[in-house]
């Protein structure tokens, strides 16, 4: 007996999406501007087919991610907070420290931030690239 395979929508989707690459020079670029415009991109927003259950985003390449700026106070004031499990194992690192070791790492934190909380937010930011 043979068994027929049933190929969902979201399949067939996938091989109908058409994905663009973007690049985008960060020089001189407000963080959570460029983060914003990124994280549209990414998630395929800027499309006319866009369902918010389907992952259409496009690729995008970041360059020039040091010249990036960080407006307000926000340098020396701004946290990142971890929780190791245990009992007072709360942590925290200043922007500026995160910013010395990767300037990368702090984009990459507001755009995932941005993007919808969901299985599809690893598969968006498998496509963000940063040079």
């Amino acid at each position: 007996m043979d068994k027929k395979q049933k190929i969902s929508k979201d399949e067939k989707n996938k091989k109908i999406i058409k994905r663009d690459t973007h690049t985008i020079d960060a020089e001189n670029k407000v963080l959570g501007r460029l983060a914003t415009e990124v994280a549209i991109l990414l998630r395929g927003k800027n499309k006319v087919n866009f369902l918010p259950y389907l992952d259409q985003g496009n690729f995008v390449k970041i360059v020039n991610i040091k010249k990036i700026k960080i407006t307000g106070n926000k340098l020396n004031d701004k946290k990142y907070f971890r929780y190791t499990g245990y009992p007072g194992g709360l942590r925290e690192k200043k922007i500026k420290d995160v910013f010395k070791k990767d300037p990368g790492e702090v984009l990459k934190r507001a755009i995932n931030n941005m993007l919808p909380k969901n299985k599809l937010r690893k598969e968006m930011l498998k496509r963000l690239i940063i040079l």
